[in-house]
């Protein structure tokens, strides 16, 4: 597509192939910041390119912001979980505002972010830094004797988190001491929280001017495994409770643009308790699942809200309505194998005859025997489902669960 110049020069940082598709068809120019192996790909089908390596930030750091800077560059856009502290720090020299590095850096630490978020007045649960596995023991007494366990009670769970790593990685759930031991040496620190007792689901909001240009509700079926979009109208019901929460995470976090992807708790009573917030896309593909029902490119919606020349005109018109545009419910289920030992990849018949399957991503395997998940594990791909109904999808979703892909 033309590119534009009088409208933002934008660098993606970190390599996404639908980000870079996206952005081949978007009218800004831009320019991909990703490790030296994506260098060939990119020479070979004409895509601007920098290279960078996204360690640590260090003594080196300001090299790219320099680069971007004498390019010309207006803005990144952090694609991954590891490279939102690069796009603050980044941003920051671009668009000569110190405190975006700051704002970064609390948007990476799930510790700092939930003092952050109780300091704005919104709800939590208890959590507490560990930095071994005594903290641990002694976090999981005091939460059971809090709530007034008495000797030969289950416990409540309490949750592990790593402190800036994405989504589900390093998420342990603790019942009893004896799974604190299998927890590594090297994991530590962690955050720890009490377990919340609701319903969880996501948000997708893209802000411009700081203010909520659209906004997604993604409904989890099971965390870790499915998600469909936009959520059934049972969830869709607490919109403008959720949409009052976001604002409130906005005013605490001095959000002025870009996107955002919380997740939260509804609790049996309509209360709201935030869960963590992440400045990059959600995983799980929901921007494609996005596109599939709304027809419009989240990739590109980023694009938008992250330019700082763009304007609220182009901003309004670029968004389809919330809900009522949407053409369906679109939602996918990350498989993993359940059995020890696979030899083949196996789409079960009744996925298949199903009119709502649309298609999958899954490989045959590479090696025979599965490796025992390690707190939520990572699935081995994405399964697509598509239909009218949320009822349906959300069942046939949950019915994957009990599926073998992998024989």
């Amino acid at each position: 597509m033309k590119k534009d110049p009088n409208k933002g020069y934008i660098a993606l940082l970190g390599w996404s192939l639908n980000a870079v598709e996206a952005a081949e068809k978007f009218d800004r120019r831009y320019v991909v910041v990703a490790p030296d192996w994506a260098e060939e790909y990119c020479t070979q089908h004409n895509i601007p390119f920098v290279s960078w390596n996204f360690e640590r930030l260090n003594d080196r750091s300001m090299e790219i912001a320099e680069t971007l800077k004498d390019m010309g560059v207006d803005v990144s856009i952090p694609l991954f979980e590891e490279t939102v502290e690069w796009a603050g720090a980044i941003n920051s020299v671009l668009l000569d505002h110190p405190r975006l590095y700051g704002q970064s850096l609390l948007l990476r630490d799930k510790a700092l972010m939930k003092r952050r978020a109780q300091l704005g007045g919104i709800r939590v649960g208890i959590f507490e830094e560990a930095h071994d596995k005594d903290d641990v023991i002694r976090f999981l007494k005091r939460v059971n004797q809090t709530l007034l366990k008495l000797d030969g009670d289950p416990n409540d769970p309490i949750h592990l988190k790593a402190f800036d790593k994405a989504g589900c990685l390093g998420h342990r759930v603790i019942r009893t001491p004896d799974e604190i031991d299998a927890i590594p040496d090297e994991e530590f620190p962690v955050l720890m929280e009490s377990h919340l007792d609701g319903w969880e689901f996501a948000v997708e909001a893209w802000i411009h001017n700081g203010k909520i240009a659209f906004l997604n509700i993604s409904e989890y079926v099971s965390l870790g495994y499915s998600v469909f979009v936009p959520a059934s109208p049972e969830l869709e019901r607490y919109r403008d409770k959720i949409r009052e929460q976001i604002e409130k995470l906005i005013k605490a976090f001095d959000i002025e643009f870009g996107l955002i992807h919380p997740e939260y708790f509804v609790t049996s009573d309509g209360e709201m308790y935030f869960g963590e917030v992440a400045y990059r896309p959600p995983g799980f593909k929901v921007f494609e699942l996005l596109e599939r029902v709304y027809g419009f490119s989240a990739y590109q919606a980023s694009m938008l809200v992250f330019d700082p020349k763009a304007t609220a005109e182009e901003v309004a018109e670029f968004f389809p309505r919330e809900v009522v545009d949407a053409n369906g419910f679109a939602g996918c289920f990350g498989v993993y194998p359940r059995r020890r030992v696979v030899s083949r990849l196996e789409i079960p018949e009744q996925v298949e005859d199903h009119p709502y399957f649309e298609s999958h991503e899954l490989t045959p395997p590479v090696e025979e025997t599965v490796t025992k998940r390690t707190a939520f594990g990572t699935h081995w791909g994405l399964v697509y489902f598509r239909g009218d109904d949320a009822v349906t999808l959300r069942d046939l979703l949950k019915e994957q669960e009990e599926l073998d892909y992998y024989v």
